[in-house]
């Protein structure tokens, strides 16, 4: 039996394409009153309305209910997770655990399969990636992603176990570069729909695109990464994805700052604390990434937008 803890769309989209495959699910989440709306509509209407839940999705508000699964796929947002694991220690610690957010934590500078490792000692991390909306998932339309894990032998199991008749995973041993790849495209998206809102075009995004996808490989390769990975699906393929669809949160967050000409801090959006984290890491480290660094500034409120544009554009000529 799988588990599942988190039921938001992409938790719950998970839960329907597995059990749609035949495969026993318990997906946990934390209010009882949504459970209960589940177990009675067969239904998440909030976040997939029209998708029904298969009988082999067995929706729980109680955590003890994931002690005989194997592995837990943990859904919740990258922001969180650290409460998440602290909450629930007693019945994850020693699992083989899938993180399917992304992020990068500004506390640690990891992303969320090292952070898991690191709270869990005895736990089996692994993180899935890569360009996957939940409602697409849901739907069963055919979607590709990556599963990473250190070891081969286990990413090989978990690719066996979670892909299904219309989610195909690709293994791989490298969670450093799957991480960042899967977190750094949302600070690449913001950007990309500031281009995009502000009518500087799609040229533009197309040139955001490619730089911002050069700073996302020279970040990964500084923490050990291969540059194959960000290549893949995880990264270039997650890119091409979150930086060009209004369904992304962080294109559509874009989006809209480039309409309006200001940032918001209140919205809340995987890239905003993703940008800071990693601007503060290339800052302490002397790390070249003018793109991120930009973003993370407007979104800080230290640059307009207009000033955004002239810094990136007025930087030295140089090869590419």
């Amino acid at each position: 039996m799988i588990g599942i803890l988190g039921s938001g769309g992409f938790g719950t989209a998970l839960a329907v394409a597995l059990a749609r495959d035949g495969k026993p699910v318990t997906l946990c989440a934390r209010n009882a009153d949504h459970v209960e709306e589940m177990v009675r509509v067969r239904e998440h209407r909030r976040r997939l309305p029209g998708v029904r839940l298969p009988e082999l999705v067995s929706p729980t508000s109680d955590v003890r209910d994931l002690q005989a699964a194997e592995p837990v796929l943990i859904a919740s947002p990258s922001q969180p997770l650290a409460d998440v694991l602290a909450e629930f220690a007693d019945i994850l610690s020693g699992k083989t655990l899938v993180a399917c957010c992304k992020g990068i934590d500004p506390a640690s500078g990891l992303g969320p399969a090292s952070r898991i490792e690191r709270a869990f000692p005895r736990a089996t991390p692994a993180q899935l990636s890569g360009p996957g909306f939940a409602t697409d998932i849901a739907a069963g339309l055919p979607t590709a992603m990556t599963i990473a894990a250190t070891d081969d032998r286990t990413a090989a199991d978990l690719q066996r176990k979670l892909s299904t008749s219309s989610l195909r995973l690709y293994r791989c041993t490298d969670i450093i570069g799957v991480e960042a790849g899967g977190a750094l495209k949302n600070v690449i998206a913001i950007a990309c729909g500031m281009a995009i809102g502000a009518g500087f075009g799609e040229s533009a995004r197309a040139a955001l695109m490619t730089r911002g996808f050069a700073e996302i490989v020279r970040f990964a390769l500084a923490r050990g990464a291969r540059a194959e990975t960000l290549a893949g699906l995880s990264g270039l393929g997650d890119l091409a994805l979150t930086a060009t669809s209004e369904r992304s949160r962080n294109y559509a967050f874009g989006v809209a700052l480039g309409e309006l000409g200001l940032s918001d801090p209140a919205v809340t959006t995987e890239g905003i604390a993703t940008a800071r984290a990693v601007a503060g890491i290339a800052k302490s480290e002397a790390m070249r990434l003018p793109l991120i660094t930009v973003v993370a500034e407007f979104l800080c409120g230290g640059l307009t937008l207009a000033q955004a544009v002239e810094s990136l554009m007025a930087r030295p000529l140089r090869r590419e």
